[in-house]
Order: structure tokens, then C-alpha cells, then sequence
């Protein structure tokens, strides 16, 4: 009972990693209908901006609050990898966007390829660590053949989370910009006819996308300790695993699906097997799937005539 509890809260502070990256997945999909499989490597990058601007708050400046430096970090990272997503979408994306609906998906797996070899090249190929923080736990039970055992900075993590799931989810439902980006999801033409302007709204919305993989890097950054430029895929591919598992276009179905792969991973991991990991995460979403094609919140989509 032990084990499983702790491997409950391993899982569920995963999940929301790949809750956090899910989410500008669903986003782009819903407004534009686009895969973006550069978001993955979006992630990447912000980890590596979060650690690089780390190091140099702690090691130059000399900056003595943990806390103070992380919340630099977080703010400089969501900015950084704010206008870096904003240059993709101009240079590599809204050009494409009247062509045929491959062009897109193609530009976005380049970008892709891109962005690792660039990191790659630039920060090496070996892992990049971080010094340890954080690493304070609370015993949940003790004494017994297994102690359960919750981190802050998981506690961190899944706080964040859920404060960031409640902010975006009011943003979208709530005020004229997310009025604006429902608009153009439903229809685009009629959204510009209407006065909207839809470059911008798009442009916003992967703004919104990379500052969630933002905050989603430095947390993987914090728990993990290390990043390095091949981190981008696995993690990308699960956070969009999630987000079609929740019903992609759904901010809490993406949330939901990463919580969901990310406790299937550590319970098989713990329970079965860690080498078949991946196959029980991803055949619990073809399972789903077959008999709910639009995902467990997403909506039936409405062809229109």
C-alpha cells in the first residue's frame, strides 16, 4: 500500500508536467486545426534558458534566495520562450497557413529537427545538470517496510499546475480574448468579417502555448535536476498523447490526460515493467480512443456545410 501511494504521487507530479506541455498542444489544435510538433523542443529550449538564466543569477549576480532565483528564472524563461514561439509561428507557420494541410505539419517536424540540432550545437551533447533544490520532503508515513515520502518541489509543481489550469481555463471562457480565439476556432472567415483580428489572435495563442512549456521546463528542470537537447521529444510526444487522450481543443481534458500518462507510467513502471512503459501509456490511448474518438472531455467535432 505504501509503494502504490508513493508511486500515486510520483505519478500524479509527472502528470502534471505533461498536463502543463498538453495544453499548448490543445490550444494551437483548437484555433487552428495544427499539430505543432515543435512544441515538444519549445519545451526543451525553455528548460535550457531557465537553466542558463539560473546559473547566471547564482553564480554572477550572486544571488542567495533559492526562491528569489527561481521566480526570476520562471518569469525570464516565459518571456524568452514567449518571443521565441511568437518567431516560429511568423517565420515558419503563417505563411503556410493558406496552403494544403501538410505544409504546416511539415514546417512544424522541421522546426523540430531545428531546434535540437540548434541546442545541440550550441549546449553539447551531454546532459546539463542543476544543482540540487528543493530536496526537503514530508513524511506522509514512516516506520513501516516503505516510507511515503512527498517533495516540496513536487508540491510545487502540482500547485502550479492547478493554479495555471484555473487561470487559463477563465482566460479562455471568460474575457474578449478568449471570446476572440473560440471565434476563430469555429470559424476564422466569419471571425475576420466580424473585426477579428485573426493573425493576432493566433499569434497570442502560441504565445499563451510556449509560456505554459515555459513554466512546464523550469518545473522539469527543478524535479529532475538535468535536461538535456534530445528531452524535447519523449515528453513532447507524451504531452500530446494527453492532450488527444483529454480531447484535444480541452484545456482540463489535457490536463487530465497528462495526470492520466503520467500515472500509468510510474504504476507499470512500478508494478510490471519500466522497459513497457510507454506501451501501456499508449495503449490505454488506443483503448480510449475506440470507443471515444473525441477524447474523454473533447467535444464530437461538427462538420461545417
Amino acid at each position: 500500500m505504501e509503494n502504490f501511494l508513493q508511486q500515486l504521487i510520483n505519478g500524479i507530479t509527472l502528470g502534471s508536467i505533461y498536463g502543463l506541455i498538453a495544453i499548448g498542444y490543445t490550444m494551437v489544435f483548437g484555433i487552428i486545426g495544427m499539430v505543432n510538433f515543435a512544441h515538444g523542443d519549445v519545451f526543451m529550449v525553455s528548460a535550457f534558458i531557465a537553466l542558463i538564466i539560473f546559473l547566471a543569477l547564482t553564480q554572477l549576480l550572486g544571488v542567495s534566495s533559492i526562491y528569489v532565483a527561481i521566480f526570476i528564472v520562471l518569469l525570464a524563461s516565459m518571456l524568452l520562450t514567449s518571443l521565441w514561439n511568437w518567431t516560429i509561428e511568423r517565420v515558419a507557420y503563417r505563411p503556410l497557413r493558406g496552403s494544403f494541410r501538410l505544409a504546416p505539419l511539415i514546417s512544424a517536424i522541421g522546426m523540430s529537427i531545428f531546434l535540437m540540432n540548434f541546442v545541440q550545437a550550441v549546449q553539447g551533447p551531454r546532459n546539463k545538470p542543476l544543482p540540487p533544490m528543493f530536496n526537503e520532503v514530508i513524511h506522509v508515513t514512516s516506520g513501516g517496510a516503505f516510507d511515503v515520502t512527498l517533495a516540496y518541489k513536487q508540491i510545487i509543481i502540482v500547485a502550479v499546475t492547478a493554479v495555471l489550469l484555473a487561470g487559463f481555463w477563465y482566460l479562455v471562457q471568460k474575457t474578449p480574448l478568449g471570446r476572440a480565439q473560440r471565434a476563430v476556432e469555429q470559424d476564422r472567415r466569419m471571425a475576420a468579417l466580424l473585426g477579428i483580428d485573426v493573425d493576432r489572435t493566433v499569434s497570442i495563442t502560441f504565445v499563451m502555448g510556449a509560456a505554459l512549456a515555459a513554466v512546464a521546463g523550469t518545473l522539469y528542470l527543478v524535479n529532475y535536476g538535468v535536461v538535456s537537447f534530445s528531452d524535447g521529444f519523449t515528453p513532447g510526444v507524451k504531452a500530446f498523447t494527453a492532450a488527444v487522450l483529454g480531447g484535444i481543443g480541452s484545456i482540463p481534458g489535457a490536463v487530465l490526460g497528462g495526470l492520466m500518462i503520467g500515472l500509468i507510467e510510474t504504476l507499470w513502471a512500478a508494478y510490471v515493467s519500466n522497459d513497457y512503459k510507454n506501451v501501456a501509456a499508449f495503449s490505454v490511448l488506443i483503448i480510449v480512443l475506440i470507443f471515444m474518438p473525441s477524447g474523454l472531455l473533447g467535444k464530437p467535432e461538427v462538420e461545417k456545410v
